[in-house]
């Protein structure tokens, strides 16, 4: 049995297998897993605290690509929040339409949606 199906078959309820995120800079392969749920109108900061509540993390801009790509009808057409504050500006963070893909750039306190994922590393 392949490691994808081995993968699949240990999603919790309400889990969903993105695909795979290659490593960059060195970094680990691994598998992306959505986890279930949604938050709306949360800051960064809020949407930070409600995917650690929710036993994850925020998509980083990467990751959003590949949900978009892969799990697009688990989103709502709105705007996600991801990781990722810009790389220059701090009072900016990264996130990701769900209507068109396009990535852009928010104010904190701006008032957007939050989806959590998980990462399972592959050795």
């Amino acid at each position: 049995m392949g490691i994808y199906m081995q993968l699949r078959d240990t999603l919790k309820e309400g889990e969903h297998y993105a695909g795979i995120i290659l490593g960059k800079d060195g970094g680990p392969d691994h598998h992306l897993i959505l986890l279930p749920g949604d938050a709306a109108d949360v800051g960064w900061p809020g949407a930070l605290d409600w995917a650690a509540a929710q036993g994850g993390e925020l998509p980083n801009r990467r990751e959003l690509s590949l949900l978009f790509a892969n799990l697009r009808e688990q989103f709502e057409r709105e705007w996600y929040w991801s990781s990722e504050p810009h790389e220059t500006r701090a009072q900016l963070v990264w996130g990701e339409n769900f209507a068109s893909g396009i990535q852009t750039v928010y104010g904190r306190p701006f008032r957007g949606h939050a989806r959590a994922i998980r990462r399972v590393l592959i050795e």
